[in-house]
């Protein structure tokens, strides 16, 4: 018999996430990079002190979007922008210091920058304050601050702020714990087609986290997440197949949902990729007076809710 593998489901916070790919990424960039065929002529306006010119050459070089890979030459570009006064640049600097990406990771001068950006109310950088005294990085760990801080980037509806504040209120973080009003705020993000709160929203009603378990719902947002990108997601209705989870077994397709987690950086969905075969076979060998269908819908106890940001 296959051994009972249960959902590792978790709610989090959103840290910084790229805009140039989905899932886990750590950088928000506010614009994709501009691509030009003529890069001279961004490099010549930049040269000539152009803020705009030198904050979308910053996001070329930290993408490697035209130009090679260079984060060096990103945090230069950021910087000149930053200092005259760009928002967006100061945001995207504030993140290289945090990740250590061109520079020495320095989590203090990371916030500078994200404040200074943030009192101009840049909605990436305000969350992103929230994000840093949510986690205490480069400040005193203070969840009353950083629900302030996620409170003012989702009032102007920035889908990761939102997915943060649902969180905090989901937890009692910095602000009694109200399950209904951190679904509200799931659902604002999801309806921008956050990827993150929409599979939020899966676990919640997969768990029946203050609401009705519903399995059937939970699927629906689960779908919802995977095709923006999410491989959280992905891995759940991969796991969901498998086990005949509110849909019928179907291998074929755990297989397909797993490779595709896997593709996207999911370890755990590599993991099962090895051994699934093994289960296919196991699934499909005769047994004497056992019922291969007896196994669907094995595993549907879900795991514990981590409870630690990531």
């Amino acid at each position: 018999m296959r051994s009972r593998v249960a959902f590792a489901l978790f709610l989090f916070l959103v840290p910084w996430a790229s805009a140039s790919g989905p899932g886990d990424s750590d950088v928000i960039f506010d614009h994709k990079p501009k691509i030009s065929d003529d890069l001279e002529r961004l490099l010549q306006r930049a040269k000539d002190g152009e803020p705009a010119a030198q904050f979308q050459l910053g996001i070329a070089y930290e993408a490697g979007k035209g130009t090679g890979q260079d984060y060096v030459q990103a945090v230069h570009w950021y910087q000149k922008a930053a200092n005259s006064g760009n928002p967006a640049a100061q945001n995207n600097l504030g993140t290289m210091y945090a990740r250590g990406l061109g520079v020495p990771q320095d989590p203090k001068e990371a916030l500078k920058w994200y404040l200074r950006s943030a009192v101009e109310h840049h909605p990436a950088a305000e969350n992103n304050v929230g994000y840093a005294y949510a986690t205490g990085q480069g400040v005193p760990q203070d969840d009353s601050a950083a629900v302030t801080w996620y409170q003012r980037a989702a009032a102007r509806g920035y889908a990761p702020a939102e997915t943060n504040l649902a969180f905090m209120y989901s937890r009692g973080r910095g602000v009694a714990a109200d399950m209904n009003e951190a679904i509200n705020w799931y659902r604002k993000a999801a309806d921008a087609n956050y990827a993150v709160a929409e599979f939020d929203l899966g676990v919640i009603y997969l768990r029946g986290m203050e609401v009705a378990a519903n399995t059937e719902e939970a699927l629906k947002w689960l779908r919802r997440a995977a095709q923006h990108g999410s491989a959280a997601a992905e891995n759940q209705l991969a796991y969901a197949y498998e086990h005949g989870l509110g849909v019928g077994q179907d291998l074929n397709a755990a297989a397909k949902w797993y490779r595709t987690a896997a593709e996207h950086g999911f370890a755990d969905a590599r993991a099962k990729l090895e051994i699934l075969p093994a289960i296919v076979h196991e699934v499909s060998r005769p047994r004497s007076g056992v019922d291969s269908q007896s196994f669907v819908g094995m595993g549907s106890q879900a795991g514990s809710v981590g409870s630690n940001p990531r």
